[in-house]
């Protein structure tokens, strides 16, 4: 006879006799959704053929007694039979309106499936071993006996707890009366959280110590799922009751404060008085779609009550908009005599600086008289709104030191105007600029609005510190969210995200500073008025350190003036040798040391602390006097000057002369050949500009060598390299640099030491202009170069040095390749690098 996949290996091992047990043939019902276990009673709906295939086989088999059919319910579970069923019967059968049949079932015993046979009409018959379950008094006697009550107990109290915990209190007195340890473990799939798959597994259990260990172990797993749920729920329902609690205290405490007069009420009617003194007839603070903006957000508030988390937001919106200063605007009386006075106290040198900003401050001086002189004779301006006042945003460049944010400070008091540094340096997201959207939490305005109300004016002198360090990162670009602030034609309608409407900014005083132009967009860029700051000579450094950094830094320290005297020997000493910078921010802090240390000698002097000498406001010993001599015991040793003597032994090095983010510097060049074949070798961290240099160099060599009867060995290749490889390097103006390093390694002639050159060449070996002149002759000065080579097109530069610089340094104007190397190159010949 054909078999089916039914289960081969046997369920968990039984312990009852054999004698209690028998193996029948039954006809299989399949039951895919559920388990059944013994002392059910089920309905069954025999909707599938295969179930009724089986009702008719039922029938023929017992056709004497129908009511007494018995079946075998099997668990089916993807195509695979249980490997234990249970035995039932049919004890009544009926029909749906629809036809289709239904017979009702009780449970009785498990039943071990065995082997299955087909039966006469197609439905599935197998051997099954019935295996009933014992009660307790016939189980057998001893240690085994003893172990099934115990763990009858242990089950009892932990379902009567589980169903108390539950609220199923009405069924707890059920459980002591099941006596038969079987239906008292069977009871564990009444657990609703109980899966398939464990049903499944507990009916396959036969064995009753392992039955009720298995129901213990689960009944005590729900039971901890359920004290930890109770737990959760007690503690949201606590969280839950304490804020009804605290939103009915509230409607109780505004009840309370409505009938004395107080509460969010006159909140409210504090942000309409607050409106209403800005919308006042003849104030004209806000615009009228700003007032609109304010009334809607008020009549917001007012809806939604005070319990509302909304309220919240909107308070902060509208106190935010109330903390702007709409009412004030400083009055700008603008002084020439004055503002040059100011200047000229605040920093010494940067005659050309602070003549442009003279420049700038005769320009609004002139266009305020103007509009108030049009604003008297009541005729009207043509211009919209905030249009009127645009001007030049002025960018101070320059490094590190030289006085850009102090220039900034010195504007704004000339202006009369409130002063506001805003740090750009490192912003990476837009909304520090435009505000946060308030679909946000935590949103807030941008660092303008901010700016504002810093400032406590609606035109304060805002300075947009370290513009060229502006980056952008994925919240957006910062730098773009500028070109709507500093273009003239468009703040005057500026849109922070936060407030939702424009804001004027025509009135504000914009001042950018950044260390250099390379790192600043273009569309940026092309928004400031450039004005740039080179550096101070040694002169003005000793003029500042005296004027400026020593009362300050002496007065910081606890000291008074007469307590302290350095010479301008000493001064000049410190400037030269001690610090190798364009501004004086070095200087300032040896010249800090300085003064510590000589309020340590004073205090060692009179026996008393130096904060007892600031409080007497006296000196409190005989004045400390620091001269040139004194300054390697304060100082320590000087920053070891290198001479370009030092470094240019040989042909082939050139001393080039470049501007960076410090200011300028002295650049050196370094030549070789090489064996080997190919384009030439370029190190030293160079940027494109530099590379294509480099190229043009090295042809414009090889055709003026070939012009003369010479080249370049064929077998070897040209090395350039630039020191100091970490610090990246770029722009054409040491094209000549280059071209004369090349000429004195290929003809013998060493390059002069006390020469320094810079300047961009051409293939036909042409001298063009370069920027930055300034800064590279005060580095050269710096250096102690006493020759400098300029091109013949910065001739017009040369008055932007100051006069003592131009005295100790003869600056050459050359206009081809020609006149660099007959100046730059020795006359004596050396071994060269390559035969001509």
């Amino acid at each position: 006879m054909p078999t089916t996949d039914l289960p081969e290996s046997e369920p968990e091992s039984q312990t009852e006799s054999s004698a209690n047990q028998s193996t029948v043939a039954y006809p299989v019902l399949p039951i895919p959704d559920g388990v059944i276990f013994p002392e059910m009673v089920i309905t069954v709906t025999m909707q599938s053929d295969e179930a009724r295939r089986l009702l008719d086989e039922v029938g023929r088999d017992d056709r004497d007694s129908r009511d007494k059919a018995t079946l075998l319910l099997v668990p089916k579970t993807d195509d695979k039979y249980a490997k234990v069923g249970v035995t039932a019967t049919v004890v009544g059968r009926d029909r749906m309106p629809d036809g289709t049949p239904v017979v009702t079932l009780r449970a009785h015993h498990r039943a071990v499936v065995g082997s299955g046979v087909i039966g006469r009409t197609g439905g599935l018959w197998v051997e099954a071993t019935v295996v009933p379950d014992p009660a307790l008094s016939d189980s057998e006697p001893g240690e085994r006996t003893e172990r099934i009550r115990q763990l009858a107990v242990e089950y009892r109290a932990l379902a009567s707890t589980l169903l108390d915990r539950v609220g199923g209190r009405a069924a707890i007195g059920a459980i002591p009366k099941v006596d038969k340890p079987g239906p008292l473990a069977d009871s564990i799939a009444y657990w609703p959280e109980l899966t398939h798959e464990q049903k499944i597994k507990l009916l396959e259990t036969v064995d009753i110590d392992a039955r009720l260990e298995l129901a213990t172990e689960w009944a005590r797993t729900a039971l901890a799922e359920v004290d930890v749920r109770r737990d959760i729920e007690g503690k949201v329902n606590e969280g839950l009751e304490d804020n009804q609690r605290e939103a009915i205290l509230r409607r109780q405490l505004a009840a309370i404060q409505s009938e004395l007069g107080e509460g969010d009420g006159d909140a409210i009617a504090e942000y309409r008085a607050k409106l209403a003194e800005l919308t006042v007839e003849g104030a004209d603070h806000l615009p009228v779609a700003t007032a609109e903006a304010i009334e809607r957000e008020i009549n917001r508030l007012e809806r939604i009550g005070n319990e509302s988390m909304e309220s919240n937001w909107i308070r902060t919106w509208l106190d935010t908009v109330f903390d702007i200063p709409w009412a004030h605007s400083a009055a700008e009386h603008i002084e020439l005599s004055a503002a040059r006075t100011i200047l000229d106290d605040d920093h010494t040198g940067l005659d050309e600086v602070k003549e442009r900003l003279i420049e700038y401050l005769a320009v609004r001086q002139l266009k305020a008289a103007r509009s108030d002189s049009r604003s008297t004779e009541d005729q009207p301006d043509p211009r919209p709104r905030g249009r009127r006042r645009g001007g030049a945003i002025l960018a101070l460049v320059g490094p590190p030191g030289v006085g850009k944010t102090s220039l900034g400070e010195s504007v704004a008091r000339s202006l009369g105007r409130s002063f506001v540094r805003l740090a750009l340096g490192g912003i990476r997201d837009e909304a520090e600029i435009r505000g946060h959207r308030r679909t946000y939490v935590g949103a807030r305005a941008g660092r303008l609005v901010n700016a504002l109300i810093e400032a406590g004016s609606m035109n304060p002198v805002v300075l947009l510190d370290e513009i060229d360090k502006v980056s952008g990162g994925w919240n957006g670009d910062p730098s773009a969210a500028l070109l709507e602030v500093l273009d003239p034609a468009q703040n005057h309608s500026f849109r922070d995200h936060y407030l939702e409407f424009e804001l004027d900014l025509s009135d504000v005083v914009f001042i950018a500073t950044a260390n250099t132009l390379d790192t600043i967009p273009g569309p940026l860029l092309d928004r400031l008025e450039i004005i740039t700051l080179d550096g101070y000579t040694t002169a003005e450094k000793v003029t500042i350190a005296r004027d400026h950094l020593l009362p300050r830094l002496i007065e910081r320290n606890g000291l008074v003036p007469s307590e302290l005297e350095i010479g301008d020997d000493a001064l000049t000493t410190v400037a030269a040798d001690y610090t190798r910078e364009a501004g004086v921010r070095q200087l300032e802090r040896q010249l800090d040391k300085i003064v510590r240390k000589a309020a340590v000698e004073i205090s060692d002097r009179a026996g008393v602390t130096a904060g007892e000498a600031a409080t007497t406001g006296a000196p409190v010993a005989e004045a400390v006097v620091v001269g040139e001599d004194d300054l390697p015991r304060l100082l320590g040793k000087s920053i070891p000057r290198e001479e370009t003597a030092d470094r240019i032994d040989r042909p082939g090095i050139a001393t080039g002369l470049a501007v960076t983010g410090a200011g300028g510097d002295v650049l050196f060049v370094e030549t070789a050949l090489v064996a080997g074949k190919g384009e030439p070798i370029l190190t030293g961290q160079l940027g494109d500009v530099m590379k294509e240099s480099a190229s043009i160099v090295t042809s414009l060599v090889a055709v003026q060598l070939e012009s003369e009867g010479g080249s370049i060995p064929d077998d070897h290749r040209i090395h350039v390299h630039f020191p100091a490889g970490a610090v990246p390097k770029d722009g054409p103006s040491a094209g000549i640099t280059m071209t004369t390093a090349l000429v004195s390694l290929l003809t013998g002639r060493r390059v002069r030491s006390d020469v320094a050159m810079t300047g961009e060449i051409t293939l036909q070996g042409k001298v063009l202009p370069i920027g930055g002149v300034k800064q590279k002759v005060l580095a050269a000065h710096r250096a102690g170069i006493t020759t400098v080579l300029l091109p013949i097109g910065n001739g017009r530069d040369l008055e932007d040095i100051p006069d003592d610089v131009r005295d100790r340094i003869d600056i050459k104007l050359v206009e081809n390749i020609e006149q660099v190397l007959d100046i730059a190159l020795e006359t004596e010949v050396l071994e060269p690098a390559a035969a001509s």
